[in-house]
C-alpha cells in the first residue's frame, strides 16, 4: 500500500482544535486567542463583520497564510500517522488551466483508482495478505461508487452538461468555482474548510452541498455570508467578531449550538442582558458614590442628644462616630468591588448609514415615468433576450439560475456593454453599478499603496470626498480608513466600493449579488434600506434569504 493511499485514510474521526490562536498579517492583527473545536461530524459556520478574519482562520488551519504572516496558539489536526488531511476550497482551483474537466476530476480520486488498481493486482496472481488489505480498504473507500459519485457532484453543481473534454481555463469563472468545490468534495479531505461555498451556487446546487455536508463524516468548518446556507446547513456557529467581554479585552469568539436564527436570537438576549446589567451598575454606583460623599451623620441631622449632659453627649458622639465610619467604609468597600468588577459600557457596532447617507437632508423629487426601457435586448450565449420597463422609484429583483445572464442584464442597463440585439433607452437619469468583482480603479495611478481613504479620494474627487467623508457610511471602521487597500478583505474592499457608489447617490441603483463577500449584518441592512431608497434599485441575486422576504417586483431569467 503506498504512503499516499496510507494517508488518505489515516484518521477516519479526525478532530480539530484550536487553542489561543491569533494571527498577525503585515503587522496588523486579524485573529486574537481564538478558541474552539470542531468534531466528527460537526458543521460549524464561520460569520463576522468584514475583516474579522474568516478567510484567515481557514488559511491558518490549512496551513495556507501568506509569507510572513505570524501566529501564536496551536492549531492540532492530529500528528504523525494520525495527522488529518485538510482540505481547503478557496480562490486558486486544485487543477492546472490546461487540464481538462476530466483530467481534473479524475485527480480528485486518484487514490480511489490507485486502490482499484491495487486490488487488481492482489487478485490476479492471487496475493491472500495482500489482496485482504486492498479488499478492506476498497471497502473504506467505496471505490465501486466513485463513477456515480463523479457524475452526482457534476449533476449536482449544474457541470454535467460541459464536455469533460473542455480545458479547464476555457470555463467561466462561476463554472471554475464550482468544479473546485466537486473536485474538493470528491477528494474527500478528513477535515473540510470551504471559503463562501455557495458564491457561485443556484439553489439546486446548494441543495446537493448540503445533502453532501449533512452526510460527512468529518468536521466541517465554512465561512459564509449566505444567511439560508447557514440555516439549513449549520449545526453550530462560530462569530469571529472580537467577542465583546463584558469585563475584560475584547478576544476570543462567541459560539452558539443550532443555525444562523438560532445564533440571531441568542445574540440578542444577550446583548439585552448586557444593556440591563450595564445600566443598573451604573445606577449603583452613582448610589454608592453618593453614600460615601455624604454620609457622615446617623440620624436625624440637626436633633440634638436626648438628654443634655456632658456623658450623654459624649456617648451618643462617639457611637455617632463609629457609626458612621461603619457605614462609609461599608460603602466605600462595596464601591470597590463593584468598580473593579463592573461590566465594560457595550460597545457600539459598525452600523450601515444607508443607502441614501451622503443626501441625508435633502429632498431629491424621483424621476416620473419610465427611466429604463429595455426591449428583447440579447447577448449571444449570456443574455437570451429578456424585456423589461423601470418607473423612476420601483424595485426590481432579478433571479434565475447560474448562466441565466443576471450579471450580463446588469452590465447592459449599467452601459458597460453592448448587447448584440434588442433596444435599451436610458431617461435622463444616472446609473451606479455595484460589480460582484471588486474594481477600484486608480484614476492617478499611485499604485497599490493607496490607503483606504486615499482611495476613496481618488475615486469620488476631492471635493466631494469633503463634502461626504468616508466616513459618513458606517461602512469601514475608522481604524482602517489609513490602511493599504490591498491588505483589505474583499468583502471592506467591496465596502469601499459601495461607498464610491453611494458618495453620489444615482437615480438607477444596480446592485449584483449584494450579498458576496459583504458581511451578514450589512447585507441584513442594506436589504432593509432598499425599499426607502428614492431612485429605482435593480437587485441580481440567487440568495434564497432575500427572495423569500422580497416585496418588490421580480424578472425571472
Amino acid at each position: 500500500m503506498s504512503s499516499e493511499t496510507s494517508a488518505h485514510t489515516a484518521t477516519p474521526d479526525a478532530v480539530l482544535r484550536i487553542d489561543g490562536l491569533s494571527a498577525q498579517i503585515a503587522g496588523t492583527h486579524i485573529l486574537t486567542n481564538l478558541s474552539f473545536t470542531v468534531a466528527p461530524g460537526q458543521r460549524i459556520g464561520l460569520i463576522g463583520e468584514n475583516g474579522s478574519g474568516k478567510s484567515t482562520l481557514l488559511h491558518a488551519v490549512h496551513g495556507s497564510l501568506p509569507r510572513g504572516a505570524t501566529t501564536a496558539g496551536t492549531i492540532d489536526t492530529g500528528s504523525g500517522s494520525h495527522r488529518a488531511r485538510v482540505g481547503l476550497l478557496h480562490q486558486q482551483a486544485p487543477f492546472a488551466p490546461a487540464d481538462t474537466i476530466e483530467q481534473a476530476l479524475e485527480s480528485a480520486v486518484a487514490v480511489e483508482r490507485q486502490v482499484a488498481r491495487d486490488l487488481e493486482s492482489a487478485a490476479d496472481p492471487y496475493d491472500e495478505q495482500a489482496y485482504t488489505e486492498a479488499i478492506d480498504l476498497a471497502e473504506r473507500l467505496d471505490i465501486w461508487e466513485t463513477d456515480a459519485r463523479i457524475s452526482a457532484a457534476l449533476a449536482g453543481l449544474g457541470l454535467s452538461h460541459i464536455p469533460t473534454d473542455r480545458p479547464t481555463g476555457e470555463l467561466s469563472g462561476g463554472q471554475q468555482a464550482r468544479l473546485s468545490l466537486a473536485w474538493l468534495l470528491l477528494n474527500r479531505p478528513d477535515i473540510l474548510l470551504l471559503d463562501e461555498p455557495t458564491n457561485h451556487l443556484d439553489d439546486a446546487a446548494t441543495t446537493y452541498l448540503v445533502s453532501v455536508l449533512s452526510a460527512w463524516k468529518g468536521p466541517v468548518l465554512f465561512a459564509s455570508h449566505d444567511r439560508a446556507f447557514l440555516d439549513i446547513a449549520a449545526s453550530g456557529i462560530v462569530d469571529l467578531d472580537p467577542a465583546p467581554s463584558m469585563v475584560g479585552q475584547d478576544g476570543g469568539v462567541t459560539r452558539c449550538t443550532g443555525n444562523y436564527s438560532d445564533y440571531l436570537a441568542a445574540r440578542e438576549d444577550v446583548r439585552v442582558r448586557w444593556e440591563r446589567r450595564y445600566r443598573d451598575e451604573q445606577a449603583e454606583l452613582k448610589r454608592l458614590r453618593a453614600g460615601v460623599r455624604d454620609n457622615h451623620t446617623v440620624g436625624h441631622v440637626g436633633a440634638p442628644p436626648r438628654t443634655e449632659g456632658k456623658l450623654a453627649k459624649k456617648f451618643y458622639a462617639d457611637r455617632n462616630a463609629k457609626v458612621v465610619s461603619r457605614s462609609v467604609n461599608d460603602s466605600r468597600s462595596r464601591l470597590e468591588k463593584l468598580e473593579e468588577e463592573q461590566v465594560r459600557k457595550p460597545p457600539k457596532e459598525l452600523a450601515f448609514a444607508g443607502l441614501t447617507a451622503a443626501s441625508a437632508g435633502t429632498t431629491r423629487e424621483p424621476a416620473e415615468g419610465p427611466v429604463v426601457v429595455a426591449s428583447c435586448i440579447s447577448v449571444e450565449g449570456r443574455l437570451p433576450g429578456p424585456s423589461l420597463t423601470l418607473n423612476g422609484t420601483e424595485k426590481l429583483l432579478v433571479t434565475g439560475p447560474n448562466g441565466s445572464g443576471k450579471s450580463t442584464l446588469l452590465s447592459v442597463l449599467a452601459g458597460q456593454l453592448t448587447p448584440d440585439a434588442g433596444s435599451l433607452t436610458v431617461t435622463g437619469v444616472r446609473t451606479g453599478y455595484l460589480t460582484q468583482d471588486v474594481d477600484l480603479p486608480d484614476p492617478h495611478d499611485r499604485g497599490d499603496d493607496r490607503t483606504v481613504e486615499r482611495a476613496y479620494r481618488d475615486l469620488v474627487g476631492e471635493e466631494r470626498a469633503e463634502e461626504v467623508p468616508l466616513s459618513t457610511f458606517g461602512l469601514i471602521h475608522p481604524r482602517d480608513e489609513n490602511r493599504p487597500l490591498v491588505e483589505l478583505s474583499l468583502g471592506q474592499q467591496r465596502r469601499v466600493a459601495l461607498a464610491v457608489l453611494l458618495a453620489d447617490p444615482p437615480e438607477v441603483l444596480l446592485l449584483d449579488e449584494p450579498d458576496n463577500h459583504l458581511s451578514l449584518s450589512l447585507v441584513t441592512a442594506l436589504e432593509e434600506a432598499i425599499p426607502e431608497y428614492p431612485g429605482a434599485v435593480v437587485v441580481a441575486s440567487h440568495d434564497r434569504w432575500l427572495r423569500e422576504r422580497w416585496s418588490g417586483a421580480r424578472l425571472e431569467l
